[in-house]
């Protein structure tokens, strides 16, 4: 199930930089603005699979997993 999120991307003389606004953290630099977009899907990918792994660590054991719909 894919999930949309926000990019806010600006040029910068010679780069490109963005943050997705729903995601803390989640930040690049690139040279071009089809670089840019691509680092930021990397990056939130890896922060959220992150934030999946710290989760399911800090539960420990005897947990449950709900999907919650903003």
């Amino acid at each position: 199930m894919a999930n949309t999120y926000t990019a806010v991307t600006k040029q910068d003389g010679a780069w490109w930089i963005g943050w997705i606004e729903e995601v803390p953290g989640v930040n690049c630099q690139e040279r071009t603005r089809a670089k840019l977009i691509e680092s930021l899907r990397v990056t939130l990918r890896e922060a959220l699979e992150f934030n999946r792994q710290d989760a399911v660590a800090a539960a420990v054991s005897d947990y449950t997993e709900e999907p919650v719909t903003v």
